[in-house]
C-alpha cells in the first residue's frame, strides 16, 4: 500500500489552504486537493477539531528533499514559523515548521553515504 492523500481537518479551511498553497505549492491554482508531488493534501472544514492542534507532535508530515537550502528559502519567503532552528543530525538535515493551526511539518535532507 502507498499513501495517496492526507485529510487535514480545520476550523478555517480557506486560510489554511492559502497558507499551504503559498508555502508548499505556489504554482497550485483552483479548488480541490493540493498536489504535493503526487501526494494529495485535502483540507476540509471539520466541526470535531479545535482551532489549534493541542498535540502537534502526534503526527508530523515529513517532506524528503534533495535541495534543503532551496526549500528552506522558499519556506522562509512564505513566512512560515519555524519550531526550532534548522539542525544537522547524523542522518541528515532537519527543519521543523508550524502551520497556522499548530500542526508540525518537517523538511529533511538525508545523508546518502556511498
Amino acid at each position: 500500500m502507498k499513501p495517496g492523500s492526507i485529510l487535514l481537518g480545520t476550523t478555517r479551511p480557506a486560510e489554511l489552504r492559502e497558507w499551504y498553497r503559498k508555502a508548499l505549492a505556489p504554482e497550485h491554482e483552483g479548488e480541490g486537493p493540493i498536489d504535493l508531488g503526487g501526494f494529495l493534501l485535502v483540507i476540509d472544514q471539520r466541526d470535531d477539531v479545535d482551532a489549534k492542534n493541542n498535540e502537534p507532535g502526534r503526527m508530523i508530515l515529513n517532506f524528503h528533499v534533495d535541495d534543503f537550502d532551496a526549500v528552506e528559502a522558499q519556506l522562509r519567503a512564505a513566512g512560515v514559523d519555524w519550531l526550532a532552528p534548522v539542525a544537522d543530525r547524523p542522518n541528515g538535515r532537519f527543519g521543523t515548521f508550524v502551520d497556522p493551526d499548530g500542526n508540525y511539518l518537517q523538511i529533511i535532507q538525508f545523508n546518502h553515504h556511498k
